[in-house]
């Protein structure tokens, strides 16, 4: 089961943003972005997460250059590559966010269909239940539960509640 963010884009002229903009955000490794790092995230428009990325490969090209060992070049292209791989949704959720878009839920699905599914199902039942409780105050924020005395502290350890009581 693969765990997906639900990121809501920017409401344009006060109207809410209609569901095909949402954006769901895979959590986890991504192989694309392993595999074609710049193209993958040239693809998702992070602009600023590419200029990032060519300023540590230019650097790390100058290093590794100066170093002249192709073994150690080998190891560390390798480790950057794993590490795009494994912060991919990380750098994709804070491009979405710089954008404007706002993470707005969890979901889990065997695949992106599953999960879009499940999360426009419980979208579509808690509008509903809004729209049907008239008495619900709109707007104003659930009442605080009412704190609850503490229990009194338990005469016996362990998992007889009396002592000398057996099961």
């Amino acid at each position: 089961m693969a765990v997906y963010t639900v990121h809501e884009p920017p409401p344009k002229a006060g109207a809410a943003p209609p569901p095909e903009r949402f954006t769901f955000v895979r959590d986890g490794f991504s192989f694309p972005a392993l595999l074609l790092g710049p193209l993958w995230m040239l693809r998702h428009r992070m602009w600023l997460g590419l200029l990032g990325y060519a300023v540590v490969v230019a650097l790390l090209a100058l290093v590794l250059h100066l170093d002249g060992s192709a073994t150690v070049g080998v190891i560390v292209w390798t480790l950057l590559a794993l590490l795009l791989g494994f912060e991919a949704g990380t750098l994709r959720r804070f491009a979405l966010g710089r954008r404007g878009f706002r993470n707005i839920g969890v979901v889990v699905g065997d695949d992106l269909e599953l999960a879009e599914r499940r999360f426009f199902d419980a979208w579509v039942r808690k509008d509903s239940g809004a729209r049907k409780d008239p008495s619900a105050p709109s707007g104003a924020p659930a009442p605080a539960p009412s704190p609850r005395a503490p229990h009194p502290a338990p005469d016996v350890l362990g998992l007889f509640p009396e002592p000398g009581a057996s099961s």
